[in-house]
């Protein structure tokens, strides 16, 4: 009898144990209408921090997920998003955003070269999260992701149907923007318009030889300009040696070429991309600025209204600002240079309008067409 009732104390004080490791891992958030408060979730084994939007509404009526573009974050104290945020509010929509690994009051060390399909284990991770505590406005969860988050949000998207809508701020092209980036900024750059089209060409060509199985000596004689060119050595760094040069294009005979696409050589990061984005039963406004120099706006517009816009099951608005760069500021140029100058930026007159009648009536007032 003592030895039973020794056991029944143990496990007492295991199951005491186990929910306060919870607590102190997880801990209680209080969701206060018109208040901003901190929240934590785990995703590949971290533990993640966030910030969460409640309106001032007695009930929200849904709930918008920000996913970053390149680069770190400090949603503290950057105050990331709070234009957006802020403006979501005021229609009953809450918001939550978190800063990356490593990054903010993030656990993990920042990996700028983050696996796309790593970052959206992160946004499942938290919508499930919220889910789970009931977070104001989690039964109705959209995406708002700019830039990389365009690989992002389809792969949550097509993972979690649960996920009812997309604003897609300057989307990505199924493959990587680097050559598209780099060529377009060559103008502005030291460079003009009939040389960015001249080492286009170029790099076409050296693609061209490197997948057909041409030898090394002809791709350097292929590519001279393109190679000497000081502004695209300096973004892209050295180019590639004879040896490394053979080897990759053995592996590109073994498979890995199925990575790469065939005019620029670019890296897909997701296999079968636009089947993925056909497949997206979701409402989705589409923004682009056409000054954006890092990706090929008109190639992702395109890609959009030939997947998810045939899709009778999901809905597709484009808007598109004649005087805005990629992170949809008024500019002149687009350039990076410009965007990296840019002293006290000004969105393009229309780009929270846009939203928040989209938002009106497609999220809030007739809900999701699923």
């Amino acid at each position: 009898m003592r030895n039973l009732i020794i056991a029944v104390i143990v496990v007492v004080l295991s199951s005491c144990t186990t929910e306060q490791e919870q607590k102190k891992t997880t801990p209680e958030v209080r969701f206060i209408p018109g208040t901003t408060v901190d929240f934590t979730f785990d995703s590949n084994g971290l533990t993640l921090s966030g910030i969460f939007d409640t309106p001032a509404k007695n009930v929200s009526e849904a709930l918008i997920i920000f996913v970053h573009g390149y680069g770190g974050s400090d949603i503290r104290g950057r105050n990331s998003y709070a234009d957006l945020r802020q403006r979501f509010n005021e229609i009953g929509i809450a918001t939550a955003v978190w800063d990356k690994p490593g990054q903010g009051q993030s656990e993990g060390a920042f990996d700028i070269n983050q696996s796309v399909f790593s970052s959206a284990e992160e946004v499942l991770d938290a919508v499930s999260y919220l889910r789970q505590v009931n977070a104001p406005g989690s039964d109705r969860i959209g995406i708002w992701g700019i830039s990389r988050a365009g690989w992002i949000a389809p792969i949550a998207l097509s993972t979690d149907s649960n996920i009812n809508f997309w604003i897609s701020v300057s989307g990505t092209t199924a493959e990587d923007n680097f050559s598209y980036l780099l060529l377009s900024n060559l103008p502005h750059e030291g460079g003009t318009v009939e040389q960015a089209e001249k080492l286009a060409e170029e790099w076409r060509a050296g693609c061209n030889i490197f997948r057909s199985g041409g030898s090394f000596d002809l791709y350097q004689s292929a590519t001279q300009q393109l190679r000497a060119n000081e502004y695209i050595k300096q973004m892209r760094g050295e180019w590639q040696s004879r040896a490394q040069y053979e080897a990759q294009q053995l592996a590109c005979n073994a498979g890995t070429c199925a990575n790469i696409d065939d005019d620029m050589c670019s890296y897909v990061f997701i296999e079968n991309f636009e089947a993925m984005l056909s497949s997206l039963e979701v409402d989705t406004l589409a923004i682009f600025g056409e000054r954006d120099l890092n990706v090929d706006w008109h190639k992702t517009s395109k890609m959009y209204q030939a997947t998810i816009g045939q899709n009778p099951k999901a809905s597709l608005v484009v808007a598109s600002f004649e005087d805005a760069d990629h992170n949809l500021h008024v500019s002149e140029t687009g350039s990076i240079r410009e965007m990296q100058n840019m002293k006290s930026p000004i969105k393009s007159d229309g780009y929270y309008d846009v939203q928040l009648k989209w938002l009106l009536e497609t999220v809030l007032e007739s809900g999701s067409s699923n």
